[in-house]
């Protein structure tokens, strides 16, 4: 009898425990737009831009000539009541020794200042809505939540799918301009050490080969066959693995959606790329690497992910080598 009620307990504290661990409003890193309907009154909404007057237009439908369906064209508007992020408000250049560094994490009290007049506040969790349409959209929003991350926050997560399928679905949308108001958001903590990768710390994996490095760059540049203006020689870091956008989402009815957490193990094997073990991605500024290191890090649950935030830009501005250039001719 006493060992059937210590295993009858042991359940009950065991259920308890789980209970307890999932206690929070958010499913996961993910929500889709049936969840965040239900869930609106739970949760800030917060839209993430680069092209911000498109939160204040009119989305655009086309009418397919073969179906007679009406076809997303544009994405225009947002959800009700959401806030909105400026994707350019979210990185700036930073100092390094003597060299002026573009596109990275800004320092903690500036984030906060910035995300508090986006009017974000504490204590309530987070939604982020890219817009939907391709990987360079979804990368901004994620580029975003790792930036939380660094600083503290945890109960956040993503829209998949986002703005366009929200619009897909016919679901409520609004035009309005957002209402100005002072947010009450601060940084729980500097996880840099966690999140952050540095030009040191690629520069002793490349050595000592403690984190496998990811570029997220598309073929073509990591073979050295083109490069961005900001980015001064050709190639990719010694070691390092491909996995580009065109692996990160799947085109879904006129929106990119995240895949099966086992799709992403695998895909990543494919790869040469161990999802369980410790990583680095980069790319040439620190945006597309927010993809990869999101799927290790938040969908595979890997904590030794780290981001180079200053990624190509930054090693090449320091004048370290890249390797497996093509000769141009």
């Amino acid at each position: 009898m006493r060992q059937v009620l210590a295993q009858v307990t042991a359940a009950a504290v065991t259920a308890f425990g789980l209970l307890t661990a999932h206690a929070g409003v958010l499913p996961g890193p993910l929500v889709n737009a049936q969840w965040l309907a239900d869930n609106l009154d739970k949760v800030q909404v917060v839209e993430v831009r680069s092209n911000v007057k498109s939160f204040t237009e009119k989305p655009e439908f086309e009418t397919d000539a073969k179906s007679g369906k009406k076809v997303l064209a544009e994405v225009g508007g947002h959800i009700p009541n959401a806030r909105l992020i400026d994707m350019k408000t979210m990185r700036t250049e930073r100092s390094y020794g003597d060299l002026k560094v573009k596109y990275m994490i800004p320092e903690k009290a500036a984030f906060e200042k910035t995300i508090q007049a986006a009017g974000i506040d504490a204590g309530k969790p987070i939604v982020f809505v890219p817009v939907g349409v391709d990987a360079t959209d979804v990368d901004d929003a994620l580029r975003v939540y790792w930036q939380f991350k660094v600083y503290g926050e945890d109960d956040m997560a993503v829209l998949d799918g986002g703005m366009a399928t929200w619009l897909i679905e016919n679901r409520e949308h609004s035009t309005a301009a957002v209402t100005a108001r002072a947010g009450t958001w601060v940084a729980k903590a500097d996880r840099s050490a966690q999140y952050f990768a540095s030009s040191e710390d690629v520069a002793k994996a490349i050595k000592d080969k403690s984190a496998s490095l990811i570029d997220s760059r598309d073929a073509r540049q990591f073979n050295g066959l083109g490069k961005r203006d900001y980015v001064y020689a050709y190639g990719h870091l010694e070691g390092a693995k491909l996995y580009g956008s065109d692996l990160m989402l799947n085109a879904s009815g006129g929106a990119v959606k995240f895949m099966a957490p086992n799709t992403y193990k695998a895909l990543m094997s494919a790869q040469g790329i161990d999802a369980a073990a410790p990583v680095i991605t980069y790319c040439n500024s620190g945006h597309l690497s927010s993809g990869p290191w999101f799927v290790a890090s938040e969908i595979l649950g890997n904590k030794s992910a780290r981001l180079y935030d200053g990624s190509l830009h930054q090693w090449t501005l320091e004048k370290r080598p890249l390797v497996g250039a093509v000769p141009l001719k």
